[in-house]
Parts: structure tokens; C-alpha cells; sequence
């Protein structure tokens, strides 16, 4: 009840007038190459591909981020945001991402489901460099938590975004870092475990979930079977993995030089540049 009278009034209009001016206008879909068409309406099948960090990269992105006053969440946001932009050359790039919901105190200890879903709108245009990004990104994110008491499904009537059976509104990418430490939980008579979530099912086109345990950072892609083969997300955890170490070790590059291919992939690129070799007319009239 305190949640809804805080959520009225010149408080609400205030957020929703936040989330309209971010969002409208925003690409309706996000064109991501994908294996198959989509059909008409969704069917939600998924499967996962793991995907894991060296501890150099992990800290190697903390630090990049620390240096621009930015977390790991908006250091990791920026790298896949720039990984989806080279994908798609899109140049507004939207991807939705969980939050907590305990921004308050009272809340901290309650057991129960407070998680809303956040809208990362970011602009990636005019070519900037990593770094530049990172500090796009970091006010981005610090303008959603600021407006973060708005549910997501009242955004959606809100806003009035096209709808469409065959995709998600607003966005069809999803990323969450889970960075809060796994402390042990004892209840009188009981025996917790954790239980790693299995992939059959895929909410979004793609869900980035990454987890950072000491200095590692490992997760999974789960994917929508009927727009993705397994072959083409193997690659894209490939190509991610080689764009964080790129942007950690030259920040300082413009996103369109940032390399991200495997050697085999920059071969059949220069193969298929250099194969000019054409028939020609023999016979001269």
C-alpha cells in the first residue's frame, strides 16, 4: 500500500514523464541477423550456450569501468550493446535488464518477488570511442534507477508501443549480471540448495545472464531455437569474449574498429574479398 501512494500523483507523472521522453521514438525491433524468419507468433523454445571470462578480462572491465566513475553492470552493458550494434548497425540500441526493486530500506528483508525489469535505451551513434560509450551508458543507467518505481507492464500501456504477436514490446534482448554474493541460507528444519535454471525456454530473442563470483565472470546465452541455431550463438559467445578483451585493451578505440572475428572468420572474410576471378567471352567480336 505504501508502494501505491508513493506510485500516484506528481510522483508517478514524473517517472512516466522520464520514461517517455527515453523511450519514444525508440526502434521497434531489433534486426538482428537470425538463422530463420520470425513467424507470426512466438512459441518460446530455447536452449543455452555457456559462456565464460578469463579473471584478466573480469578485472580488466572493473577497472575500465571504475575509471569512469561507471559498475561492471554498465561497463558489460556497453560491450554488448557494441557487440548488437556491430550485429545489427543499428545505431539506438534497446535491451532490457531486471532490477531488484529493493531501493528501500523496509524492503531489504522481506521475502518475496520486488524485481522489476528496466529499459536501457542507449545512442551509439556517430561512431564513438569505448570509452566514450561506457559514459553514455552510465548515464543511462543511473537516469533508470533514478525512475525505477515504474512497473514494466504500466510502461508498456503507457507508451503504446507497436505490438506485435511475434516479438516483445519495447525490447527483445535482455542482459542481468547476478553480482550479490550467495551467502548460505539456514531456516529451522530445512535443507536450501541452489538450482541452476535449465534453458527450455527462451523469453526473449536472446538473454545474456552473467554471474560474478570473485573475480570470474561466467553465465549463458540462452536463445529461441526457431530464430537462432546453436552454431550461430557458439559464435556470438566467441565473438563477445574477443570484443571485451579488445575494448579492455584499447579502450580508447572507435566501436566500428573494434575487432571481434575468430582468425578462421578473418580469413573467409579476406577469401571471399580476394575471389574476383570471373568467366569472360572468349571470342572477340
Amino acid at each position: 500500500s505504501r508502494q501505491r501512494e508513493e506510485l500516484s500523483g506528481e510522483a508517478l507523472r514524473t517517472q512516466l514523464d522520464y520514461w517517455k521522453n527515453q523511450l519514444t521514438g525508440g526502434p521497434p525491433v531489433l534486426e538482428l541477423p537470425l538463422d530463420r524468419p520470425r513467424s507470426s507468433r512466438q512459441k518460446y523454445r530455447g536452449a543455452t550456450q555457456p559462456i565464460r571470462f578469463s579473471a584478466d578480462v573480469s578485472r580488466g572491465l572493473a577497472a575500465l569501468g571504475r575509471g569512469e566513475g561507471a559498475t561492471l553492470f554498465m561497463a558489460l552493458t556497453a560491450a554488448f550493446q557494441t557487440l548488437l550494434h556491430r550485429y545489427t548497425g543499428q545505431p539506438d540500441i534497446v535491451i532490457g535488464s531486471p532490477i531488484a526493486g529493493r531501493n528501500r530500506p523496509e524492503t531489504e528483508a522481506l521475502i518475496g518477488c520486488f524485481v522489476n525489469t528496466l529499459v536501457l535505451r542507449t545512442d551509439l551513434s556517430r561512431d564513438p570511442t569505448f570509452r566514450d560509450l561506457l559514459k553514455r551508458v552510465r548515464e543511462v543507467c543511473l537516469g533508470a534507477y533514478a525512475h525505477q518505481d515504474v512497473p514494466f507492464e504500466m510502461l508498456v500501456e503507457e507508451l503504446r508501443p507497436e505490438r506485435s504477436l511475434s516479438h516483445s514490446p519495447l525490447f527483445q534482448v535482455m542482459f542481468a549480471l547476478q553480482n550479490a554474493p550467495r551467502e548460505a541460507v539456514e531456516l529451522p528444519g530445512l535443507e536450501l540448495s541452489w538450482v541452476e535454471e535449465s534453458g527450455g525456454a527462451a523469453k526473449f530473442d536472446l538473454t545474456l545472464s552473467l554471474t560474478e563470483s570473485g573475480q570470474e565472470l561466467s553465465g549463458s546465452l540462452v536463445y529461441n531455437t526457431d530464430l537462432f541455431d546453436a552454431a550461430t550463438v557458439r559464435r556470438m559467445a566467441g565473438h563477445f569474449r574477443r570484443l571485451l578483451e579488445a575494448v579492455v585493451l584499447d579502450p580508447a578505440r572507435r566501436l566500428s574498429q573494434v575487432q571481434f572475428l575468430s582468425e578462421e572468420e578473418q580469413r573467409q572474410l579476406l577469401r571471399g574479398w580476394n575471389e574476383t576471378a570471373r568467366e569472360y567471352p572468349r571470342q572477340v567480336f
